[in-house]
C-alpha cells in the first residue's frame, strides 16, 4: 500500500488544529438560548390574601402512567391497552420518532471518517510480437487490486456538530409529539367510552318511558272512545308519544357513530367491532374544584414547539459554515503494488510449456 505525501498531509492537519485553536469555539451560529420572558414576582390578586405561586417548570417527562384505571372499568382498561398496541395514527408517530433517531446516528457519523473500497479484476495477455518479450509472459494473467479511500473532514466550523445539535432537538421534538399524539388518543377514547355509556343509560331510561308513553296513549284513546277524553287529549298523548320515539332513533344513531369512532381508534374496522350495551354505573373520581397549573407544565406539545426552535437555531450554525471552505485530510491505498515491487498476480501456465506462476513487474 502507498499513501500521498505523509509529512504534508501531518502539516497541514496540524496547521489546521492550530488554526481552529486560534478561533473562540471553532463553531460558528448562535448558541440556543431559551427566549427570556419577564415573570411578575407575584400575582396582583395574590398579595391581597396572601397565597403564593411558583415559577413553571418543565415537567413534560413525567410519566402519565394509566391515568384511566382511576375509573375502575375493565372493559375501558382492555380498549386503551388495544388502542396503544393498534392505532395507526399513534404507530406513525412512532415511525417518525425511530426515524429521527436513525437520523441523529447518521449525523453523529460525520464525526468518523469515511471509508470507500472497490475491487476490480482484470484478465490480459502479452503480445508475442513485442520487443524483447521473453516467452513466458506471453500467456494470459490475471490482474487483482483493491483500492481503498479514507476520507476525513475535519470539522472547523462545527457544521457537523451544529448539524448533530439539529438531529438531536428535532428527535426531542418528536418524542414530545409522539407522547402528544399518544395522550390524545387516549383521552379521546376515554370520552367517547363515557359518552356511548351515558346514552346507554338514557337508553334504559328512555325505553321504560316509552312503555309508559304507550299505555298512557292507549288508555287515552280508549277513554277518548268512552266520551271521557277530547280529541285533544289523544293529541297529546301521541305527541309524548312519538317525541319519545324519534329521541330513542337519535339516541341509537349516536351510540352508532361512537362506537365506530372507537373502532377506528383501536384500529379496527367498524363492522368488526360492536360494545356491549351497559349503563353507566360508575361513580366519576373526585376532581378538585380547580385544576392545578402543574398540568401545563407536563404538556408535550408545549415542549415540542419549544425543541423545534432549538432545531431550528443549530440550521442556522449549519448554514453559516456553508460560507467557510470545507477541510478534508484524504489518503488513497491499493493492492497494485508500486514500481520494482511484484504484484501478488497469479498467472496461467503456457499450454505448450508449463512454466510456474510468475509476477508482474509494475
Amino acid at each position: 500500500m502507498q499513501f500521498g505525501n505523509r509529512p504534508f498531509a501531518v502539516s497541514l492537519a496540524g496547521l489546521v488544529l492550530s488554526a481552529c485553536a486560534a478561533l473562540p469555539g471553532c463553531t460558528v451560529g448562535p448558541d440556543y438560548v431559551k427566549p427570556a420572558v419577564s415573570v411578575p414576582a407575584n400575582y396582583k390578586e395574590a398579595a391581597a390574601d396572601g397565597t403564593s405561586w411558583k415559577v413553571a417548570q418543565p415537567g413534560d417527562r413525567a410519566n402519565r402512567g394509566k391515568w384511566w384505571t382511576v375509573y375502575n372499568d375493565p372493559l375501558l382498561n382492555a380498549l386503551q391497552d388495544v388502542l396503544t398496541s393498534s392505532n395507526q395514527d399513534l404507530r406513525l408517530a412512532e415511525s417518525r420518532y425511530r426515524q429521527a433517531r436513525a437520523l441523529v446516528a447518521g449525523a453523529r457519523s460525520s464525526y468518523l471518517p469515511t471509508v470507500t473500497a472497490g475491487a476490480t479484476v482484470s484478465r490480459f495477455r502479452n503480445s508475442g510480437n513485442a520487443f524483447a518479450t521473453p516467452s513466458s509472459n506471453i500467456g494470459p494473467a490475471n490482474n487483482f487490486a483493491l483500492p481503498l479511500d479514507v476520507s476525513w473532514e475535519l470539522d472547523v466550523w462545527g457544521r457537523v456538530r451544529r448539524a448533530v445539535e439539529s438531529s438531536e432537538a428535532s428527535a426531542q421534538a418528536f418524542a414530545a409529539d409522539l407522547e402528544t399524539v399518544r395522550l390524545s388518543l387516549q383521552a379521546e377514547l376515554a370520552v367517547n367510552y363515557f359518552l356511548l355509556r351515558g346514552i346507554d343509560s338514557e337508553r334504559q331510561l328512555l325505553d321504560v318511558t316509552l312503555v309508559a308513553y304507550r299505555k298512557a296513549h292507549e288508555l287515552t284513546v280508549n277513554r277518548h272512545e268512552g266520551g271521557a277524553a277530547s280529541d285533544a287529549d289523544v293529541a297529546q298523548a301521541e305527541t309524548q308519544l312519538r317525541t319519545a320515539e324519534a329521541q330513542a332513533v337519535d339516541l341509537r344513531v349516536q351510540r352508532a357513530q361512537l362506537e365506530h369512532a372507537i373502532a377506528v381508534l383501536i384500529g379496527k374496522a367498524p363492522s368488526e367491532f360492536s360494545m356491549p350495551q351497559a349503563g353507566l354505573d360508575v361513580l366519576p373520581p373526585q376532581v378538585p374544584l380547580a385544576m392545578p397549573s402543574e398540568l401545563l407544565e407536563r404538556r408535550p406539545d408545549i415542549a415540542s414547539a419549544e425543541r423545534q426552535m432549538a432545531s431550528a437555531n443549530a440550521q442556522i450554525g449549519v448554514a453559516k459554515a456553508a460560507f467557510y471552505p470545507t477541510i478534508s485530510i484524504g489518503a488513497t491505498a491499493c493492492s497494485t503494488p508500486a514500481a520494482g515491487a511484484r504484484c501478488r498476480t497469479r498467472r496461467k501456465p503456457r499450454t505448450t510449456a508449463p512454466s510456474p506462476p510468475t509476477g508482474k513487474r509494475c
